[in-house]
């Protein structure tokens, strides 16, 4: 089973989540929306699938690197 690991790119918060686990998901879907200097960014997966794991909550912040979600073959 392939799995993706989806990681934040920046030092930023959790906007908006719009996805919850067990989501089925097609590749380019938007998973979360970050906030970073006033500019939205949404996060998308790859790979269709179902989000295995949701890793962050609104309002959060997040670290270069931290992980978002996992999403794995349906």
């Amino acid at each position: 089973m392939a799995v993706e690991e989806i990681h934040a790119e920046m030092v930023s918060s959790v906007w908006k989540v719009l996805v919850q686990p067990g989501a089925l998901v097609a590749a380019g879907d938007t998973l979360v929306i970050l906030e970073s200097m006033k500019m939205e960014i949404p996060v998308l997966t790859e790979r269709a699938g179902v989000v295995r794991e949701l890793h962050v909550v609104e309002g959060e912040v997040l670290q270069e690197g931290d992980l978002i979600a996992t999403v794995a073959d349906a």
